[in-house]
Formats: structure tokens, sequence, C-alpha cells
């Protein structure tokens, strides 16, 4: 089963993570993908840029409003995330439990990421989905 972290920080993490040395917080992160990878449950593991330079579109609205970050409203960010490929919600839990990035204001959130297999498959958006997937090799 696959498994999505999604790392949430808020303002007083993010203030203690730029006080943090950048080349030992890669080195902490990079041991931590290692042993994901020798477990071989990595699937992906990507950060994001700050918040100031990414947007949000608000369907709320007819045409949709597009606003520029950061958000003043957000409390916790979304910064980076893993997808792992594990046994059950039970060992993602572990792994993320596992995080060299801990304390005050920093949290996971674990997600299980659906299969295309749990979709209708007679649909035929399902089964056009279920051929790209096969021909980009990603079945």
């Amino acid at each position: 089963m696959k498994y999505m972290l999604i790392f949430r920080a808020d303002d007083t993490a993010l203030a203690s993570m730029g006080q943090t040395d950048f080349g030992k917080m890669i080195e902490t992160v990079g041991k931590f993908n290692d042993e994901l990878i020798r477990a071989g449950v990595l699937l992906a593991a990507e950060g994001l840029a700050e918040p100031d330079d990414g947007v949000v579109v608000d369907y709320s609205a007819e045409p949709p409003i597009v606003t520029d970050g950061p958000y003043g409203e957000t409390k916790e960010l979304f910064n980076g995330f893993y997808i792992l490929n594990v046994a059950s919600k039970e060992e993602a839990v572990e792994w993320a439990k596992r995080s060299p990035i801990t304390g005050p204001g920093f949290k996971a959130e674990i997600r299980r990421v659906t299969s295309i297999d749990e979709m209708p498959q007679d649909n035929e958006w399902i089964k056009k989905e279920r051929a790209w997937r096969e021909a980009t090799g990603q079945l």
C-alpha cells in the first residue's frame, strides 16, 4: 500500500529550522532517506519552495481567484512529502516517527494513496487513465 507522509511546520518550527546549519540538515535527512531506500519503501520524496513563491487557486468564485503567497490565514504550511510503499498504516506511522525533522510545531499527516484498482473498472475515464499509465510505464 502507498502512504503519503505530508510534513507541516508552523512559524515557530520554520524559524527554528532557519537556525539549523543547512549542510547538517541535508546530512540528517539524507541518512533518513537512505534508511527508507535500503528498506525498499521509498517511492518519492520532495521538499517545497518557500510559500511566498506559491499561489492559491480559490474555487469559491467564478472565475477562480488566484492569490499569491504567503498565505496569511495558514497556521501550518505543507513543506514536503514522502510517498512510501509499506504493508500497513502502522508501518507508515513507524517511519514517520523516525523522521529527523522533529520538535514543537512540526507535524506529519499520513494519508493512504488510493489505487486506480479501487476505481470502477468499467468507467471509460478509468479505462483511459489505465491505458495511459500502462503506455507510460506507471502501472
